[in-house]
């Protein structure tokens, strides 16, 4: 019986398992604790923008080091940075659910975003050094299927444990699991490495991107309090600027750049990234405020406010694969382009909405926004990887991935900042929360319609790829 159950064509299946262990942890992660967010601020005392600092200390980190942590993974094994990843993210964690204030909770959660930028590179790439190429693309399905499970269930699961056991336990969930993921990646998991090509981390690259987007972000929020002519929001604003001219120019010279900005030379990809910063932009801080919307206004209990986050959610998980086989057939720009228009329709919609909407008023939004996000993100991957060489396939999704992480954590900065221009944030009435709110959807359907604009110019024909599958699920 031990020799069946470790035998290698059923091993690499225990080996998907546990990599999807570590997979289900991050991708929850993103959306779980958005609903939960109204009762850590009332239960902590924080303000709303230390609660913008609580999902974005995660995103943000996460997005910086992803790159980091795919290299980090092919020069030092992609067994051991997992299992460190993952034990990072575990006892990050544990110190999550028993933070005491805003404090310990965003420092918590940004050691959170370092776990789980180095796990998340590396499930992929045991996922393709462990199985042939026959059966890499059902590994790979399997691997998104877990992923758009993670999302659809994130906020119902939420607002579960929020409501009837407490915020801390959307944390403390992830300790046993995260316990059993460590000993099934000890057993089940060989060790690989890449040592086809030079490795080398690119740190001044790691610097200056970090320092740049962290101070951008700090700026952001920041001005929620100081207001935007404060010394030290310019001072910030500046820094930013200069580091990410500085980051520009040494990538440009640095032999192993952590960014290869020659990707760029071609239209697509460039139109590609940008219109997955710009969706990130739009829809992240949407995510964000419609959940604080729906409780701290509507007075929804955190579990009506996951559920109302369904229709929206397991759209997405049901139709973005098959949207991603239609754009196959037609090409990516002819899903991104009527699929940014639904984005920015349901942006419309959200600005609409009021102290007296009601749950059939918000319906037909999610709606609108789960075919606009599903027809969107799938042909957007796929055209960034179809427009790449296969020898830098994995910096091209590394670089994607990326620029979704950190569109979304800026993104929310913005529509903080935004919202934060029409109320106070320390005591704000719910009349003028939905006065911020409605002008932040505005102004968040406009950028998606930029989106549109870098589609429809920018998107070209990208050649059909071997490993479509992977493209797909990232």
């Amino acid at each position: 019986m031990r020799a069946r159950l470790f035998a290698p064509e059923v091993r690499k299946w225990w080996t998907l398992g546990a990599v999807a262990v570590g997979l289900f942890m991050i991708m929850l992660d993103n959306t779980v604790v958005i609903v939960a967010l109204p009762s850590i601020g009332s239960d902590l005392g924080i303000s709303i923008s230390e609660l913008e600092w609580v999902v974005n200390g995660y995103a943000l980190t996460f997005g910086v080091l992803l790159l980091t942590g795919g290299k980090l993974a092919d020069l030092l094994g992609r067994r051991l940075i997992f299992i460190l990843g993952l034990l990072i993210f575990t006892a990050a964690s544990l110190a999550c659910g028993l933070a005491n204030g805003a404090d310990v909770l965003i420092g918590a959660r940004v050691v959170q975003g370092i776990g789980a930028a180095l796990m998340n590179p590396a499930t992929l790439s045991i996922i393709s050094a462990t199985f042939p190429p026959r059966q890499r693309g059902m590994a790979i399905g399997i691997w998104a299927g877990v992923s758009a499970l993670a999302l659809a269930v994130g906020p119902i699961v939420g607002g579960l444990l929020t409501e009837h056991v407490g915020w801390s336990w959307i944390f403390f969930i992830n300790v046993p699991v995260g316990i059993a993921g460590i000993f099934a990646a000890r057993l089940f998991i060989d060790e690989t490495r890449d040592t086809s090509h030079e490795q080398r981390l690119d740190l001044p690259g790691l610097a200056t991107s970090s320092i740049a987007l962290f101070a951008l972000t700090y700026a952001l929020i920041e001005s929620n309090d100081r207001g935007w002519g404060d010394s030290l929001i310019l001072a910030l604003l500046g820094v930013s600027a200069v580091f990410l001219v500085l980051f520009v120019l040494l990538e440009r010279h640095q032999r192993l750049p952590m960014l290869d900005l020659s990707l760029f030379r071609n239209r697509t990809f460039s139109a590609a990234n940008t219109v997955m910063l710009l969706v990130g932009f739009a829809m992240f801080g949407t995510f964000v405020f419609v959940s604080l919307y729906l409780q701290n206004v509507l007075r929804y209990s955190p579990v009506e406010a996951g559920a109302a986050f369904l229709p929206m959610t397991l759209l997405i998980m049901f139709v973005a694969p098959a949207s991603g086989r239609l754009s196959d057939k037609l090409g990516p720009r002819a899903l991104m382009v009527p699929g940014l228009l639904l984005i920015s329709l349901s942006l419309f919609l959200f600005s609409l909405l009021d102290e007296g909407s009601s749950f059939w008023n918000l319906l037909p939004v999610m709606i609108v926004g789960g075919f606009g996000m599903a027809m969107t993100m799938a042909p957007t991957v796929s055209a960034a990887m179809g427009s790449v060489p296969v020898d830098k396939a994995g910096v091209g999704s590394g670089v994607i991935n990326s620029m979704r992480q950190v569109g979304g954590s800026v993104g929310l900065a913005l529509v903080g900042a935004i919202m934060a221009t029409r109320f106070d944030p320390a005591h704000p009435r719910p009349d003028e929360f939905v006065d911020g709110f409605q002008l932040s959807m505005r102004v968040a359907a406009g950028i998606a319609v930029a989106g549109v604009v870098a589609a429809a110019v920018g998107i070209g024909k990208v050649r059909a790829r071997a490993h479509a599958p992977a493209a797909e699920a990232a």
